[in-house]
């Protein structure tokens, strides 16, 4: 707990539940302003978390609640690749109406990370470069997105995110830590407030939901109980895949995290690359229930091999528009059939319809960096289509990058996207609920460290306003 005095205080202006990059920049917006903020978070400070990479590289078996919460959010300990563009991880120019302005709010988002610490270096290729790989990609039915980025790595992420921490303390925000929000305190259609996990209750005059991907399934409870404006959105389903760099590397000096998106003719489905970790490990993530896993790009340590994620988006109509139920039960029978652990399969099993077995993985060209893991068939876990969908954009992929869908090349099931209702806001994120805003990934509004800050940004400036208005 962050804030001073022998009694917490109770009545703040604004509420912010998350100290994700969402919650942190709406935080530095109404910093220095006079106003009372709490950031409230679930998890632990930046110093008390633990990154899940040990000395040797491996998953470590951390907590979840370190890995998904606390100060920095869930993007703390990822690969830390700040996409610089407002239509990747979210659609920010749909948000504001606004194209220019969205491109604006991106360099204004990455300047606040730079700030902080954040590398100088900006990873941008050049024009041939990028066009060769365009025309090559098209050649086939692909489309490759040319992206500027900025790469903090997993392990300097963290310093940057304690500096933001201490510059917003030193400027009045306070945060109350290890704390869980139960729910909004909310009449006649007002938010007044929120009332945590023991019953104390805290006032204030906004309040901004951004609980963080971790927090999605708890906004779907908030959204039906207090009937807050929020449609379904989609899932990405799919695997972690791992191949030796020298693949990949001609690909990624070009882009550091290459986005490839293919359209498979089969079932007309979407399946994108996604968190591309070069030379870097394939993780753990620890839900409850089930077992996911992730990858990880460190700045100090270097592995052989290259992995990203290969999601397939799924969408449901009536009756079950419940995504993230699907997705829970996908993820679920996976960490069954694992043994509690992450299904690990080699792609030439995988099209043979055959499990891997520990021989054949000792066997591989390809060590895997995750060690934790149970070798086996994936088309066991996944749904068909999923599976279908998998093997052909990875051989459509592979005319693109020879070597991707090679017999080697291993594949760690399960790998979901999980995202929350999309609660239905203003251009300046209110939601239907007067005083309640909403920003970031638990949300449905972002989906990615950049997206979710910028979104940040954008109720931290419209609840400022309200503020300076006397509202």
């Amino acid at each position: 707990m962050s804030h001073t005095g022998t009694k917490p205080k109770t009545d703040w202006d604004v509420i912010i539940i998350g100290a994700g990059p969402a919650g942190m920049c709406a935080a530095n917006e109404l910093a220095d302003r006079g106003i009372g903020v709490l950031v409230i978070d679930r998890g632990r400070d930046i110093k008390e978390r633990h990154c899940p990479m040990e000395e040797a590289g491996k998953c470590a078996q951390c907590k979840q609640c370190d890995i998904m919460c606390g100060v920095g959010g869930a993007g703390t300990f990822s690969d830390g690749t700040l996409n610089l563009r407002p239509d990747i991880g979210g659609d920010l120019a749909a948000i504001m109406g606004d194209n220019p302005a969205a491109w604006a709010l991106v360099d204004y988002v990455d300047g606040m990370f730079l700030k902080y610490g954040a590398p100088e270096r900006l990873y941008t290729a050049d024009g041939a470069q990028v066009e060769r790989l365009k025309r090559s990609a098209a050649s086939v039915g692909v489309h490759f997105i040319e992206i500027s980025q900025r790469h903090m790595g997993s392990d300097n992420a963290p310093r940057i995110i304690e500096n933001f921490e201490n510059d917003l303390k030193s400027r009045g925000t306070v945060f109350r830590l290890n704390a869980q929000v139960r729910d909004l305190l909310i009449e006649d259609n007002t938010c007044t407030g929120v009332l945590l996990e023991h019953g104390e209750k805290l006032s204030s005059r906004f309040t901004l939901l951004c609980p963080g991907r971790i927090g999605g399934e708890w906004v779907n409870t908030l959204v039906k109980r207090h009937g807050i404006d929020a449609k379904h959105g989609a899932i990405d389903i799919g695997v972690r895949v791992e191949v030796p760099s020298i693949i990949m590397d001609h690909i990624t000096k070009i882009n550091h995290d290459p986005k490839f998106h293919i359209r498979t003719k089969r079932y007309d489905d979407f399946v994108r690359t996604f968190c591309t970790n070069e030379h870097g490990f394939v993780v753990k993530e620890r839900y409850e229930g089930f077992i996911g896993t992730n990858g990880h790009s460190l700045k100090s340590r270097r592995s052989d091999n290259t992995n990203f994620a290969f999601l397939v988006r799924t969408e449901l109509t009536e009756p079950l528009e419940d995504t993230t139920r699907y997705g829970k039960s996908v993820s679920k029978l996976a960490t069954t059939i694992g043994g509690g652990n992450p299904i690990l399969q080699r792609m030439g099993d995988l099209r043979r319809g055959q499990r891997s077995t520990w021989s054949r993985i000792r066997r591989n060209p390809v060590k895997n960096t995750l060690e934790d893991v149970t070798p086996g068939d994936i088309s066991m876990a996944m749904p068909h289509r999923i599976v279908m969908d998998i093997i052909e954009g990875l051989e459509k992929l592979n005319e693109v990058i020879p070597g991707v869908a090679s017999d080697s090349t291993l594949l760690y099931a399960p790998e979901v996207k999980f995202y929350a209702m999309e609660l239905q806001v203003s251009p300046e994120l209110a939601t239907s609920t007067k005083g309640l805003y909403a920003a970031g990934d638990g949300t449905g509004l972002s989906r990615d460290i950049i997206n979710a800050a910028a979104t940040g940004v954008i109720a931290g400036r419209a609840i400022l306003q309200q503020l300076e208005k006397g509202s």
